[in-house]
């Protein structure tokens, strides 16, 4: 496997855990180094399988040649057992036996007619459990032909792995090959890719490299899977760096593998890529976006790999050929704090920063606010150039499970905003010279909130409520969050699908869909070209020129109470008005612009897109 360490010579590339054998039954892998004897201990009878060590890296293998699908089983270490680390299925959920699972027996998923660009992607955030009343993979395919229609090219599923729980956000992963069984195992997720392929949508899976959950200390018996002194705010980091770290980074190597060439994913959302602890030359996200493009040849695709990155940084950009960590985009979260700050008013926490129209303006110029400038929020200088980067690398959202989960009311910016500011929020997302990002139920205008919740052990869950509480303090959320424990914080977070089909509904979803189709009927909108700003703190308004080879677009939004007279702006016309947030606009009457030329009205809370000749501005990206 590409990303495999020098040492592994002789050991060949065969899956880690339980996978069918093409002659009939099963073959085991195990990494255990810890342990001097290792066997299979099947749950339903008194069968064991010794495994044979074969490396002296401390992997075992055997097979079994009458092994079949569904069978329970643990490992045997020494004197102990335990489930699979590589499990493929927890059907009995927590630390129960692990099960063989045959994924080509329940049918390959079909492929995407056309590839994935990130540059010309619009995205969808998806909690499974909290998406529909009944939570599970398949409860998604019913809505997957309207998300296309309305211009979804690609879903984000939060994480969906097992984490010993019955419900939760994801972010405590202890068996990372294991689609929980409470969204319908792995069966349901192959259904899910395939009706998602069908219909045109990608799937991208969020997944958490940086830490392991409560519950996976027992990886531990097996061998060094954690740091012995690094770890992270929500559990051990993985040991990328001490001895053992070969073998740990293979096991996310092959993790992210098996999620393309088993399950016909399309890419991953990368958890905190920041919280990684590697001081390696050998950087494990370059690796592993090396070891997972070498997936993608061999089924004929680009794995779309896209950061969460604290660190305000292109090099995660760069082709790893050239230092880099070769990831294909990054969360832009200076573009939501800017754009939720100016619209609110909130700056607490992390919104300390933002505010001003000025640093809104600078969020279009720049996929970063902060460029190395000092952080009030942090306390210290933040961030690198990302100057001549293209857009097309730089997701960007007006809400994400986090920035609505991460408050003590759940709230959405439908309940924080205006009807018609929200809406102009919308536009300027979705308008963004960036790849847009709507959270599940924003294309309806959902109402309800989407809080934290989680199913941690009895003895933990006190410490999980009050450290819920103490960490919304120190960012500056006063309102106390319901009990992340208690099933009622789920449900209360679960869609409201009737609100989809009501006329304001449906007329959000009409806007939205007229958003994404003027964005994807102009391929430059997210490609190399330049970006100029105007903007006045006073009035509350903003101007944006945004043009490339052989287009441009003018987006203009007041963000004011009152309607206002835009002043001579800069670029020539004349323009066209395609689409406006407060109503329909006549493309009749072109208006034009320049220093003769006053600009036109827009009205208060709104925004107005129009289209024109390619201005001459200097460059920006």
């Amino acid at each position: 496997m590409s990303g495999s360490s020098s040492h592994d010579a002789g050991l060949d590339d065969r899956p880690l855990g339980a996978t069918p054998d093409p002659a009939g039954g099963f073959r085991f892998r195990v990494w255990a180094p810890r342990a001097t004897r290792v066997e299979i201990e099947y749950a339903s009878d008194s069968h064991r399988l010794l495994l044979e060590r074969v490396h002296t890296s401390g992997y075992f293998e055997g097979r079994d040649p009458a092994a079949s699908p569904g069978t329970r089983y643990w490992i045997q270490l020494d004197e102990h057992r335990w489930p699979d680390p590589a499990s493929r299925s927890q059907p009995d959920g927590g630390l129960g036996p692990s099960a063989l699972t045959d994924l080509a027996a329940a049918g390959r998923p079909s492929a995407l007619a056309s590839p994935v660009e990130l540059a010309r992607s619009a995205i969808y955030e998806l909690h499974v459990g909290a998406f529909t009343q009944g939570g599970t993979f398949l409860d998604v395919v019913p809505h997957l032909e309207e998300l296309a229609d309305t211009g979804i090219t690609a879903i984000e599923l939060l994480p969906v792995v097992e984490d010993g729980g019955e419900r939760g956000w994801g972010y405590g992963p202890i068996f990372q090959f294991a689609p929980r069984r409470a969204y319908g195992g792995p069966a349901g997720l192959l259904r899910l890719v395939d009706a998602a392929h069908r219909a045109g949508v990608a799937i991208l899976l969020d997944v958490v490299y940086n830490h392991w959950g409560p519950g996976s200390g027992f990886l531990e018996e097996f061998g060094p899977y954690f740091h012995p002194r690094a770890t992270t705010p929500w559990g051990p980091t993985p040991n990328l760096i001490a001895a053992g770290s070969d073998e740990v980074r293979r096991y996310f190597f092959e993790n992210g593998r098996m999620w393309i060439e088993e399950y016909g994913l399309d890419g991953f959302r990368l958890d905190a890529v920041h919280e990684i602890y590697d001081r390696a030359p050998h950087r494990f996200w370059a690796e592993f976006s090396d070891a997972s493009e070498a997936a993608g040849v061999r089924v004929g695709r680009h794995p779309i790999l896209i950061a969460e990155s604290d660190l305000n940084d292109v090099q995660i950009l760069r082709p790893t050929a050239l230092g880099g960590w070769g990831l294909d985009g990054q969360w832009s979260d200076d573009f939501h704090h800017a754009l939720h700050a100016a619209l609110t008013g909130e700056r607490m926490g992390y919104y300390a920063d933002y505010g001003p129209l000025a640093t809104l303006a600078r969020a279009f110029e720049r996929p970063f606010v902060f460029e190395g400038q000092f952080s009030r929020g942090k306390g210290r200088r933040h961030g690198a150039s990302s100057a001549g980067t293209a857009p097309g690398h730089f997701v960007v959202f007006d809400q994400n499970h986090d920035q609505v989960g991460n408050r003590g009311d759940g709230a959405r910016l439908t309940t924080l905003l205006s009807p018609a500011q929200a809406r102009a929020a919308l536009a300027l997302t979705l308008l963004s010279p960036y790849v847009p990002m709507l959270f599940m139920g924003e294309e309806y205008g959902e109402t309800r909130p989407f809080y934290f919740f989680g199913d941690p052990p009895a003895a933990a869950r006190e410490r999980l409520a009050q450290g819920r509480i103490r960490d919304l303090r120190e960012n500056g959320f006063e309102t106390p969050p319901p009990d992340p424990s208690e099933v009622t914080t789920l449900e209360a977070s679960r869609l409201d699908w009737a609100r989809a089909d009501s006329e304001e509904g449906r007329s959000r979803r009409r806007f939205v869909r007229a958003l994404l189709k003027a964005r994807g009927s102009r391929p430059g909108w997210s490609g190399p070209g330049a970006t100029e700003t105007r903007f006045s703190e006073i009035d509350r308004w903003l101007a944006v020129c945004r043009s490339w080879a052989g287009g441009a677009m003018l987006l203009l939004a007041n963000l004011g109470e009152r309607a206002v007279q835009l002043p001579p702006l800069p670029w020539s016309g004349p323009w066209h008005p395609i689409l406006a947030s407060h109503g329909p606009v006549s493309e009749s009457e072109p208006w034009g612009s320049g220093p003769s030329k006053p600009g036109p009205s827009i009205p208060d809370r709104s925004v107005v897109c129009a289209e024109g000749p390619a201005p001459t501005i200097g460059p920006r990206f």
